[in-house]
């Protein structure tokens, strides 16, 4: 790899409590795009914070060269200020603007050094990026997440810092903003590192980085080139692992085979020593060597058994123990004709602008980011809300689960056990930490208070409490899903509600997750609501 972007060089990290996260890392990014994949709670945001220098690693180095540019996965942003300041832009035009009024100041002159096209560069890096119609002036609170996420990502791309950044920028936009973001992925200049679980965007990066277990692996490829490899890789393993672990049941049998003649030998050569048929000097000289090809045999043959066990061992290791969420949903006994929610000012099933949900109907709500999706399954619980706007929800049935965009409805102060106990009390708390070990919940982090967890843990005790619920949902709204589980949860929870027999209502712009989940119903969302 020529001029790497960013060097690990025996490089640790721990938290205070003593997990790793990085465990004597060395390795390199090149100069391109590189996706970072790696499963919820393996510490990819950990690792960005430590090449961006908020963090240091507590053993080795992690250097880059040049600036960093760091887009976080929840942007915080002032919605008093405007698109000039998100972009990183507006010291230099005020600067400009006050050269062009006729101030001679040094500062602004300093301010400015060689842009004097920064107001023309940032309107076309917007036109370029979709967002032609956003003026510099325009307030932040005014833009979508969408938008605002794009305008910070063009604010990147304007500021050409050397390493860039991006830490899941794909969640929350619609599906017009993801090909915007696609396509200046696709054309970025300088070093990038993404930190994602869209397939679609890994597919477009150079190389895909994959951390696991404290360690770092470098491939060069797109995301479904690394995981087709890795997934030819682990049935060599595989193959190469039943391979020794025949050879090693083969020679432990041949040192039991042997054993068992050397057993048959001795009794004889102790029957013939004790009716003395040869003088017993010759008889003795006999028996030691016996003993001797008998101890130089069984040598011989422990350390065949011994390097058959090693090899085991050794293949043991090539091949990956990754455990699953492993979810079933109870049955909700919805019926076919079993009306659940009506939704209102939608399109796409005629020209009422009215759909019911019935029996165990999948739905998927779509439409552009701004349009209201998420205020529309609001209004599912809120009749007073419901009663503000045009385009609403009407809950049929009480018995309706809600999985929010952002985990915040958790009780922070209980533990995982009693948060699903919250939603189904007459479950025992054995029972309730048997099903949380099916969520990979285990152990002490069941009785820890819930702030104390992971996004990743967060989030799977926000669903054990939804899909545990008593009695069972007959209605399960999801919105935004995907945005914080790794693939392998993705795929386990497209496994979970593909079995599940009550109705699904789901907002997402995970295009793959919904055509993997069989939507009946595709319903549009055009307007921003009340």
């Amino acid at each position: 790899m020529h001029n790497p972007s960013i060097t690990f060089a025996d490089a640790s990290f721990a938290w205070p409590d003593g997990s790793a996260v990085l465990d004597h890392v060395s390795t390199a990014f090149s100069p391109g795009r590189t996706g970072l994949v790696g499963d919820n709670g393996a510490g990819k945001t950990t690792v960005l914070r430590l090449i961006r220098g908020e963090l240091a690693p507590t053993a080795g180095q992690i250097t880059t060269r040049g600036a960093v540019g760091y887009l976080p996965q929840h942007l915080t942003l002032a919605v008093e200020s405007d698109v000039a300041t998100l972009l990183g832009v507006r010291p230099k035009l005020a600067a400009l603007q006050a050269i062009e009024a006729g101030s001679v100041d040094e500062h602004a002159f300093d301010t400015l050094g060689d842009d004097w096209d920064v107001e023309a560069r940032s309107l076309a890096e917007l036109a370029a990026m979709g967002l032609a119609g956003i003026g510099l002036d325009r307030r932040v609170g005014t833009l979508s997440g969408g938008e605002a996420m794009l305008v910070a990502l063009t604010g990147l791309r304007l500021a050409e810092t050397p390493v860039v950044l991006l830490d899941e920028p794909t969640n929350n936009l619609d599906g017009a903003a993801r090909e915007r973001l696609y396509a200046a992925i696709a054309g970025w200049r300088g070093a990038l590192v993404v930190a994602s679980h869209d397939v679609g965007l890994l597919d477009l990066l150079d190389d895909t980085a994959e951390l696991r277990a404290g360690d770092v692996t470098v491939f060069g490829g797109g995301y479904t080139e690394f995981a087709e490899a890795l997934e030819r890789e682990q049935d060599a393993a595989q193959q190469a692992l039943r391979t020794a672990e025949q050879r090693l049941k083969l020679e432990q049998r041949q040192r039991r085979e042997a054993e068992t003649k050397l057993a048959r030998r001795k009794r004889y050569a102790d029957k013939d020593y004790a009716n003395k048929r040869r003088p017993k000097i010759i008889m003795n000289l006999r028996r030691g060597e016996a003993e001797v090809s008998a101890g130089k045999l069984r040598d011989g043959l422990d350390d065949r058994v011994e390097s058959a066990r090693g090899a085991v061992v050794e293949q043991e290791a090539r091949v990956r123990v990754d455990e699953r969420v492993r979810i079933a949903l109870p049955d909700p006994g919805v019926g076919a004709a079993r009306r659940l929610a009506e939704l209102r000012g939608v399109r796409g099933v005629g020209h009422d602008g009215v759909h019911t949900v019935a029996g165990p109907e999948r739905v998927a709500l779509t439409g552009p980011n701004g349009a209201g999706k998420t205020r529309l399954l609001s209004t599912l619980f809120d009749a007073g809300l419901r009663a503000q706007l045009d385009a609403y929800a009407v809950p049929l049935t009480e018995r309706i689960g809600y999985l929010p965009q952002r985990i915040d409805g958790l009780d922070e102060a209980d533990s995982a056990v009693g948060n699903v106990r919250a939603s189904a009390p007459e479950s025992p708390p054995g029972e309730v930490r048997a099903q949380l070990a099916r969520f990979l919940l285990r152990g002490d982090d069941v009785d820890r208070p819930v702030a104390t967890l992971s996004g990743g843990e967060r989030f799977r005790v926000a669903l054990a409490r939804l899909l545990l619920a008593e009695p069972p949902h007959q209605l399960l709204v999801l919105d935004e899903p995907t945005n914080n589980i790794d693939l392998r949860t993705t795929q386990a929870l497209v496994d979970a509600l593909s079995a599940y027999r009550g109705a699904l209502l789901v907002v997402s712009h995970d295009r793959r997750f919904l055509d993997q989940l069989g939507i009946d119903t595709w319903l549009t969302l055009d307007g921003v609501n009340g």
